[in-house]
């Protein structure tokens, strides 16, 4: 990767980091358009990659806020919804891929700005779980669908139960996506050397994350994903 990509990369990883462990989510919707615009070759398998360490920090801080059921329920969801994401990074060539993130970022973002309040069921976490799973494995981004569906939630409850949904199903989609074949070692050493700007993100997080609801950085990072996406539309 040249100097200059794998500048702006970082300095999106840092600020994405921040972003996610301060909000709960935010993570991939930044990430997902400009990785696909510098470094194509890091999604989704290095977005995954990252996801993870960051995700167990997120989870552990807050682990007394978990939702065990909301949990359990999107779980199941998205262990099934790993084989259709595989079908679709196996069907769509590089450009028709990076018209769908950009569509489904801008179609996530739209939603989760307009949805109306609700109580989420069994049956919500699910569809929630498999669309996540479906996304994810195929782009990197996932959280849009747990959005969503925990949006009412305490703030430490959202945080906390998408990070732990989130680090079951990056494992297992990056278990399936290696079977598959579409996981390096370029993919798995960039996404090593981008580990130092998440870990100043997520550590910046630590400081506002307990005084942050998240309203402000929610929105914004909603409107920036909308931006972000409408540019990766236009270049595809």
């Amino acid at each position: 990767m040249a100097a200059d990509a794998l500048t702006a990369a970082a300095v999106a990883v840092a600020f994405a980091g921040f972003v996610q462990g301060t909000t709960g989510m935010g993570f991939a919707l930044i990430l997902a358009p400009i990785f696909t615009l510098v470094a194509p070759q890091l999604v989704p398998v290095g977005l995954l990659v990252l996801m993870i360490p960051l995700n167990v920090y997120v989870a552990w801080r807050e682990r007394s806020a978990l939702d065990r059921p909301a949990t359990g329920w999107i779980t199941a969801g998205r262990l099934t919804g790993t084989f259709g994401g595989v079908w679709v990074l196996a069907a769509l060539s590089a450009r028709h891929l990076g018209v769908l993130i950009g569509a489904s970022t801008v179609l996530a973002a739209l939603a989760s700005l307009f949805a109306p309040r609700f109580k989420p069921g069994p049956s919500a976490y699910v569809a929630a779980g498999v669309v996540t799973g479906v996304t994810e494995t195929a782009t990197g981004i996932g959280g849009p669908p747990l959005a969503l569906v925990l949006q009412h939630a305490d703030a430490p409850a959202l945080r906390s139960t998408i990070a732990s949904c989130f680090l079951v199903g990056e494992l297992v989609s990056l278990g399936f996506l290696a079977i598959a074949g579409h996981a390096t070692t370029a993919q798995l050493r960039t996404a090593v050397i981008l580990l130092p700007a998440l870990a100043i993100g997520a550590l910046l997080s630590h400081l506002v994350h307990a005084h942050v609801g998240g309203r402000v950085l929610r929105a914004f990072v909603l409107g920036f994903a909308i931006v972000s996406g409408v540019v990766l539309l236009l270049r595809s």
